[in-house]
């Protein structure tokens, strides 16, 4: 790899950065962060943990990112920062492998590149997935690993294709299925329709391994239904033109790519329109039939991330080689909307809080100034009550109480909701919405109330909107909320 195309990879990198923004407590942060902390810090979290933990305990995720703020001596918030940065870096640059083969120009190769860096937060249909997220995570490694393995598989090198298969599987085992089968299909080299029962059946022990013989509680079925994303009838005809549109655009550029001569382009193409048919095909399978309706939290859609990927890679190359070329404006009248518009999406995702939370910061987030002061002036062992639906209140942005505070509190009914259906066998549903259920009236909670809270969650502290009409003793607070104490 020449030193310029290492120099522009680093400046799409930055451009990714300030394009797609990074939030590191966010959205499913709150399940990866505890995790982390509670390995660097076991007195952490002495409430609650399993909420976290189910998840935490199946990736080793948590365990590197813990490995390497030890080994570096530096604060959590850099070492996830810098693995943000170090990712989409990887990420482009396993795709710019990936366009390396199938593209003669440098054009073709750069054009797909940047195609990728200004659509990373792109929605992934109906899946509740960007192609890449605004934080670390295991998606995070897994998706330049798959693109890696992809690489090595395109270029033969099955043993690198293996490491970068076993450190998939290492850190999000169920991306290692999609890329598995999607290796096989390329590996096929006539792949055709009477391949896919073969592939199909590839992925089918990995689902039903994860099936529970244990009858699930009532509760649980109803978390099941309360995510909607699940259920592919219950899409939107918005969301199923993110299942459909894809099969349309590959066979184009198939077409394309085969008048063109090349024929390695082509294949791509062909192989990941087989992909995603089988994997469409496996989402319904586990989504109509009632019967197996408890392994559609497996999400087989969840493959359209590894199709996006793939889609726009080649989408980016054709422009290059055959429309952009060398026309600087050109490029620019492709690519500066497309970045503009994915990053007015994400300073109206995120409203209240900086574009980019660089680590040390003060935060501008009245909801994350007040989980910094609880961070550093209440104990450890603190635990605290909240509005469940917290996460999505005017102004929070989506913000993890215990990734960004580091402390215990009760089950909300976003993320830990989100959680429980992830494991039927696992009394977590019900422990959920029985926490949920104890704050359900929190906006008329009294003196009463919190005191039942205490009682039987053991429950010291409260975080309360204004105006308040409690009256507890309440040393913090900012224009829009303050954090009490309950005696």
């Amino acid at each position: 790899m020449k030193k310029k195309n290492i120099g522009f990879l680093l400046l799409l990198t930055v451009v990714a950065l300030f394009i797609h923004g990074y939030h590191p407590y966010a959205e499913d942060a709150e399940i990866y962060v505890p995790s982390i902390l509670k390995i660097l810090h076991p007195s952490y979290f002495p409430f609650g943990q399993k909420f976290f933990e189910a998840n935490g305990h199946l990736t080793a995720f948590p365990y590197l990112i813990a490995l390497l703020t030890r080994l570096t001596h530096a604060p959590l918030d850099w070492v996830l920062f810098v693995g943000y940065i170090a990712s989409i870096f990887l990420l482009l640059l396993a795709c710019f492998r990936i366009a390396m083969n199938c593209f003669a120009t440098t054009a073709g190769r750069w054009s797909s590149v940047t195609m990728i860096a200004c659509l990373l937060t792109l929605p992934v249909a109906g899946t509740s997935l960007y192609i890449f997220d605004e934080y670390l995570n295991p998606r995070s490694i897994s998706a330049f690993a798959v693109m890696f393995a992809i690489d090595a598989a395109m270029e033969k090198k099955f043993w690198r294709m293996a490491i970068w298969l076993l450190i998939t599987a290492v850190i999000h085992p169920f991306m290692t299925v999609f890329a598995v089968v999607f290796i096989v299909l390329w590996l096929i080299r006539k792949a055709d329709l009477s391949r896919i029962p073969t592939a199909s059946a590839a992925a089918g022990p990995v689902l039903i391994a994860g099936f529970s013989l244990k009858r699930p509680s009532a509760i649980y079925w109803k978390c099941l239904e309360d995510h909607r994303y699940y259920f592919l009838l219950r899409w939107t005809w918005y969301e199923w033109l993110g299942i459909l549109a894809p099969f349309i655009i590959l066979w184009w550029c198939r077409k394309i790519a085969e008048r063109r001569g090349n024929f390695l382009l082509a294949r791509l193409a062909w192989t990941v329109f087989l992909f995603e048919l089988i994997c469409f095909i496996a989402g319904l399978i586990v989504t109509i039939p009632r019967q197996l309706e408890i392994l559609a939290p497996y999400q087989p859609m969840r493959s359209l991330q590894l199709v996006y990927l793939l889609m726009l890679l080649i989408i980016g190359g054709l422009a290059g080689e055959h429309l952009l070329k060398k026309h600087a404006l050109r490029w620019a009248a492709l690519f500066l909307p497309i970045a503009a518009g994915l990053c007015v999406a994400q300073f109206s995702l995120f409203p209240a809080t900086r574009h980019v939370e660089w680590p040390g910061a003060a935060p501008l987030n009245p909801w994350l100034e007040a989980f910094a002061w609880i961070r550093g002036n209440t104990p450890v062992n603190a635990i605290f009550a909240l509005d469940p639906n917290y996460m999505i209140l005017p102004e929070e942005n989506f913000q993890g109480f215990r990734a960004a505070a580091q402390h215990s509190r009760l089950a909300d009914a976003k993320k830990d909701w989100s959680d429980a259906v992830l494991y039927p066998w696992l009394p977590l549903a019900d422990d959920v919405f029985a926490q949920t259920q104890a704050v359900a009236n929190w906006k008329q909670f009294g003196p009463a109330d919190f005191a039942r809270l205490k009682q039987a969650y053991g429950v010291t502290w409260a975080i309360l909107q204004k105006p308040a009409s409690s009256t507890l003793d309440c040393p913090y607070q900012n224009a829009l909320v303050e954090v009490c104490r309950i005696h």
